[in-house]
């Protein structure tokens, strides 16, 4: 492999992560801003996002629905934030995996609280309009090993 070779394929991965990095940045604030649809195209039409114990939405109503929905709505009502990352990133091509945590900050009245903190897996593809979630698995940091499984390591 030539040199010029062995930079376009470093700079090709550089470019991958940073893609899947924004991808995954910007579903707080579309969570935050009830931005449904938004949020739902950021998986692939038949994708699958997974609330370990709660719920499981395959494809984007389903998956706006979870944000059009009265838990989120009433999330949104007292006021929320979802910070989510930095999160570590395994390339396979044009396939990847991205594990990490999250936090839902909610309102109380006199300032913010934890309301959740969870452990998350992304499998994602690289698609004709860019990386895509295929599937989101999220589990509460309860001491419960479905968590712990989420944030092992990236095969």
């Amino acid at each position: 492999m030539s040199e010029l070779e062995i930079l376009d394929r470093r700079l090709r991965q550089l470019e991958d992560r940073e893609a899947i990095r924004e991808l995954i940045a910007s579903y707080g604030p579309l969570a935050d801003a009830g931005m449904a649809n938004e949020l739902a195209a950021l998986w692939t039409e038949d994708g699958i996002y997974e609330i370990v114990g709660f719920s499981k939405a395959v494809g984007h109503a389903e998956i706006a629905g979870l944000i059009d929905g009265p838990v989120h709505q009433a999330l949104m009502a007292d006021g929320c934030a979802h910070l989510l990352g930095p999160v570590s990133i395994a390339l396979h091509g044009d396939e990847a995996e991205a594990r990490g945590h999250s936090v839902v900050l909610r309102h109380d009245g006199e300032g913010f609280a934890a309301h959740r903190v969870s452990a998350n897996r992304w499998s994602l593809r690289r698609t004709p309009q860019g990386w895509r979630v295929t599937h989101r698995a999220n589990a509460l940091l309860d001491g419960t090993e479905a968590a712990r499984l989420l944030l092992g390591r990236a095969s």
